[in-house]
């Protein structure tokens, strides 16, 4: 059975598994050691106090937290004030994407990393220096080209993996498929060449604990939402919630982002699960092999009577159809089908990319 492949002991994982989809989540950061923690703790320099000055002939008016002295320069209690990022005074930096009727906006191709034989991290620089992308999570962009022999333009989405307070930059890591005619012009672009976009494109608007625990169901490059909703989760020191993932490849090489995915599982073992599966796995292979299977996910997931639970899910066609049934558009999600709906989970409780 799949199940006694996959777990190593199968009972005593199991039931290990089974602890961790069913304790509650564990507040701040997970009790091991002297983990490191994640993220950056911004420090905004405090004292917001108004200024007097007994020299009348100095004529001074004040604006936000300096005093614009008539030719003087700014004193040494004035600079203290002065904020060392835009943020910190309050003022959001510029988006890029602003939705709406914007239209697209084309950005050049600063830079293109191969990931592995088929994948490849393409950086586009943005058009302001200190503006972030504008997205949201989750949220994606949609990305168009039209060949000089295209009757229509090519539209596929695709989600940055980069973050989204990242400035200049975005990072999209592209999968290149036979007969796809985007994935294909991307893997053809130099630095330098430019590709439209538009955005954001609303998904799935999240929060922090909004759900106790979360399953990310993916395969392919159908990770890539996946990762910008954990990131989002463990930078938040508010987030406690619990996240289990299920990755599906074809090989091992094909694993995206497993560095970042490992780099969450040793600092929240609590909160943070991976199981990957292989369709070919390599010889002393430690997780699971084949599909994902029924009997995968009914260990590794909480109860479907765990009301506060969500599942997600993203990847290759065939795989909704196994896992979840097909959304019927963009904006419809479908009835759900699949593994999870024998496994007795509500449509409420699933959400598809």
């Amino acid at each position: 059975m799949f199940a006694q492949r996959f777990f190593r002991p199968a009972t005593a994982l199991r039931s290990h598994v089974r602890r961790y989809a069913t304790e509650p989540p564990n507040g701040g950061k997970d009790n091991i050691g002297t983990s490191a923690a994640i993220g950056v703790v911004m420090l905004a320099v405090a004292g917001y106090g108004g200024y007097y000055y007994r020299d009348m002939k100095l004529k001074s008016r004040r604006v936000g937290h300096e005093s614009e002295a008539a030719g003087m320069p700014a004193s040494k209690n004035e600079e203290k004030n002065i904020p060392a990022k835009l943020e910190d005074a309050g003022v959001k930096p510029m988006m890029a994407f602003k939705g709406g009727d914007q239209g697209f906006i084309s950005l050049t191709l600063e830079s293109v990393e191969e990931i592995n034989h088929n994948t490849k991290k393409f950086r586009f620089h943005l058009p302001e220096e200190d503006s972030v992308s504008g997205l949201n999570v989750a949220s994606a962009l949609i990305t168009k080209y039209k060949g000089p022999e295209m009757e229509k333009p090519v539209i596929r989405p695709y989600t940055p993996v980069s973050d989204e307070d990242t400035k200049s930059y975005i990072d999209l890591l592209v999968k290149k498929y036979p007969n796809g005619p985007m994935s294909e012009h991307l893997h053809s672009m130099n630095p330098g060449q430019r590709l439209d976009f538009k955005g954001p494109i609303p998904k799935y608007p999240w929060e922090a604990n909004k759900h106790e625990h979360i399953a990310l169901i993916a395969g392919g490059t159908g990770i890539t939402p996946m990762y910008q909703l954990a990131r989002a989760i463990f930078k938040n020191p508010e987030d406690k919630t619990k996240v289990t993932l299920v990755y599906g490849n074809l090989t091992e090489q094909d694993i995206l982002l497993k560095k970042e995915f490992e780099e969450l599982e040793n600092t929240y073992p609590q909160r943070f699960r991976a199981f990957y599966v292989l369709d070919h796995p390599p010889e002393g292979w430690q997780h699971g092999s084949g599909y994902i299977t029924k009997d995968l996910l009914k260990t590794v997931l909480p109860e479907p009577k765990e009301t506060n639970f969500k599942a997600f899910v993203c990847g290759p066609a065939p795989m909704y159809k196994a896992i979840s049934g097909v959304k019927k558009s963009p904006s419809d999600q479908g009835e759900l089908g699949g593994i999870l709906k024998e496994l007795g989970y509500s449509k409420e409780q699933v959400y598809k990319f």
